[in-house]
């Protein structure tokens, strides 16, 4: 059976079915990251009842702390976290860039020295495969070796030969048994790269195609011309990935492109410094203006922070230190972009994508600066 399907078309943005062991997955998605087996400060049933469907887990932090072989003695990564519906692990790739400091590479693979205690973790491309196999992954990634912004096209182009005879190996040692194995394409910040890269990945015929080493730092035009430039060489009854997008707008800007899932650390990270996501824009609770604000985050959000307590009683809880304040703000970012999701979906049904993310531009737009 196909893993996935496309559903409707609207121009370029698409609806789709990702059928997992662990569940279907609704496309277009976003999926709240679990960096280590936990959405921060939230049960598994509560990030579940916001409307997402897969939960992003990072098999790098999870290697260092507290290890594969404990997760797998466990029953795997579904059953240690308590979270029985898909799961897409991410290989450490990314902290070749987020951690360039303590990370090396070479053909053969990556180290790392582990921001814990010190040691040093190496990772090949077969091994990563492996590991997130082990660790009971529905949705596998390849090890890919980004670059960050600026970076200096012989270094890009070189950086984006080493994933490609990375992809290759991890095609190779593609987990079966009903795992899902993604590519990832790279090429820098250069469009032509960008092209070969994807239709590279393409061709090796994964499961799925992410974009990566994109939201690294460059501008939003460029981001989205990279974006489109990968797109129009990835193939079209495989989904594609855009890795580390979590604002409204941007979103939206990909889904209209043809990009079916996405994932951030940008919900919860609002959520812990006092930022609402709303349809207007974002909301600090943390100033003094929502001390006497006695209505809802978000008057038509379902969430529980949303049916039962003020921006008022919200802000009161941030200035007096409490954890209820970061649980509340990030079930309802979340449930915010699961919203945004499923309102993509049913826009691009009726045919009018366009005009809902015209309207939702609009919005944040109007919002006083």
């Amino acid at each position: 059976m196909t893993a996935f399907v496309v559903g409707v078309c609207d121009a370029a943005a698409r609806t789709g079915t990702l059928t997992t062991a662990h569940g279907t997955v609704r496309t277009p998605a976003f999926m709240p990251v679990g960096t280590h087996a936990t959405v921060k400060a939230l049960h598994p049933d509560e990030v579940r009842a916001t409307g997402v469907d897969i939960l992003l887990c990072n098999a790098y932090h999870l290697a260092l702390r507290p290890g594969i072989d404990l997760i797998e003695r466990a029953g795997g990564l579904h059953r240690f976290m308590g979270w029985d519906h898909p799961i897409l692990t991410d290989s450490g790739g990314y902290q070749l860039v987020s951690l360039v400091e303590v990370a090396t590479v070479d053909d053969d693979g990556a180290v790392f020295v582990s921001p814990y205690d010190g040691s040093r973790l190496r990772v090949t491309p077969e091994e990563a495969v492996r590991n997130q196999a082990r660790l009971g992954a529905d949705v596998v990634m390849c090890l890919d070796h980004p670059v960050a912004h600026g970076t200096a096209p012989d270094v890009a182009a070189e950086a984006t030969e080493r994933t490609h005879r990375w992809a290759e190996r991890c095609r190779a040692a593609h987990p079966g048994e009903g795992r899902l194995l993604f590519g990832i394409a790279q090429g820098g910040f250069d469009s032509e790269a960008r092209g070969d890269s994807a239709r590279f990945m393409s061709a090796l015929d994964f499961d799925g195609v992410a974009i990566g080493g994109l939201s690294v730092g460059e501008p939003v035009e460029t981001m989205l011309a990279m974006t489109a430039a990968s797109v129009a060489e990835l193939a079209a009854d495989r989904p594609r990935y855009f890795m580390g997008l979590g604002t409204d707008s941007e979103l939206l800007a990909a889904v209209g492109l043809g990009v079916d899932m996405f994932d951030c650390v940008v919900p919860t990270r609002l959520a812990r410094n006092g930022s609402a996501m709303t349809p207007d824009g974002r909301l600090s609770l943390r100033n003094a203006a929502a001390r006497d604000e006695l209505g809802p985050i978000d008057p038509d959000c379902p969430c529980a922070a949303c049916a039962g307590f003020s921006r008022a009683y919200l802000r009161h809880l941030f200035q007096s230190g409490e954890i209820l304040a970061h649980r509340l703000v990030s079930l309802h970012n979340i449930t915010h972009l699961a919203r945004l999701m499923d309102g993509a979906r049913s826009a691009i049904r009726e045919g009018r994508f366009t005009e809902f993310r015209a309207e939702r531009d609009g919005r944040l737009l109007s919002m006083p600066r």
